[in-house]
């Protein structure tokens, strides 16, 4: 089972931002008569003509996962499928964001900052990494040494900016649920901004080592305005977390009554690694279940309060004298997160 170290104290379930900016108007953007950012306006272009993706993004929503989760890639090898069933075993704890690493081609949402030049475009995650995208005819080289955020180069197809990418090391994952690649993977990703405030991505992962075919989704982002991007540091990990495999959490679940149960349903909100959280709580036939950024999953419960998921995440529950849930704490290798009961 596993070990976590949890401190929770009134003064812990107190969420608050204080950050700068997070209100700061943008300049120079459209507005509706009554000063909204006008989303739908028409995609600025730059002195040459060509579409500018320059901004502030955010992409995908909490009920879009960048990386479908449900994705099942055509053709995937039998250790690719044996990897993954270890990696759910082990809590996902080897994912590269858990262990305070790069997320390489997983990264493909989330905050953004696109910076535009003719010649170069750079993007900024939250997490502090960023992409280079070369846009002065260079090619990609065909061995070069491997990265965590690999090499890109960009063209423009009309309107469409497509960027190839190459060189990525073997240790990030394509999605949050474990899905490998090798150092054969390459990336491509075909920019089109629909209108001022809309971006969408189409990507393709093309890995002839792991998967017979390419496969393909979609991210769709929306301009960020009149706000900031948080900075999403990992700021260390503890092994201390991750003790035990998913299969002995599931022999040392035990029954709690369905009435206790019951007083956990509701919607929790608050921040996670600086971002705004939403976690919903049902129950359905006596289990306890979790919806957390479109996935649902079932709650095993280690004792009245504390239940975990094969996510990697576990939740804990703190409840007022009249035994009313009023937060619940989202455990997790990075941290303990508490999030308020808004209904």
């Amino acid at each position: 089972m596993r070990l976590f170290l949890t401190a929770i104290t009134l003064t812990a379930l107190t969420t608050s931002v204080a950050a700068q900016w997070l209100n700061h108007p943008t300049p120079g953007i459209p507005r509706t008569a009554d000063g909204k950012p006008n989303l739908t306006a028409p995609a600025p272009h730059t002195p040459d003509g060509k579409p500018d993706f320059t901004g502030l993004w955010n992409g995908p929503g909490a009920a879009d996962p960048a990386v479908p989760r449900s994705l099942e890639p055509v053709g995937a090898q039998p250790w690719v499928k044996d990897l993954i069933r270890q990696r759910e075993e082990d809590f996902f704890k080897d994912r590269p964001s858990f262990q305070c690493l790069p997320g390489g081609p997983e990264n493909v949402g989330g905050w953004k900052r696109i910076l535009q030049t003719p010649s170069l475009i750079a993007i900024l995650n939250d997490d502090l990494t960023y992409r280079q995208i070369f846009m002065d005819g260079r090619k990609l080289e065909t061995a070069p040494n491997p990265t965590w955020m690999g090499y890109s180069v960009g063209r423009w197809e009309g309107d469409t900016l497509v960027v190839d990418s190459f060189g990525f090391n073997d240790r990030t994952w394509l999605n949050d649920r474990g899905l490998p690649h090798t150092e054969a993977l390459s990336m491509r990703e075909r920019y089109q901004r629909q209108d001022f405030g809309h971006l969408q991505v189409d990507v393709t992962f093309t890995d002839p080592a792991a998967y017979t075919k390419p496969w393909s989704f979609t991210v769709n982002f929306a301009l960020a305005a009149d706000t900031e991007m948080l900075e999403a540091v990992c700021e260390g990990r503890s092994d201390h977390h991750w003790v035990g495999k998913v299969s002995d959490v599931r022999r040392s679940a035990r029954r709690v009554p369905p009435d206790v149960l019951a007083t956990y349903v509701g919607v929790y909100r608050g921040l996670w690694l600086g971002r705004p959280r939403t976690v919903e709580i049902t129950l359905t036939s006596g289990e306890l279940l979790v919806t957390v950024e479109g996935e649902t999953l079932p709650l095993m419960a280690q004792s009245n309060t504390l239940f975990e998921s094969v996510g990697g995440l576990a939740y804990e529950f703190v409840s007022d004298g009249s035994g009313a849930a009023t937060h619940v704490v989202e455990i997790h290798v990075s941290g303990n997160y508490p999030l308020a009961r808004v209904h």
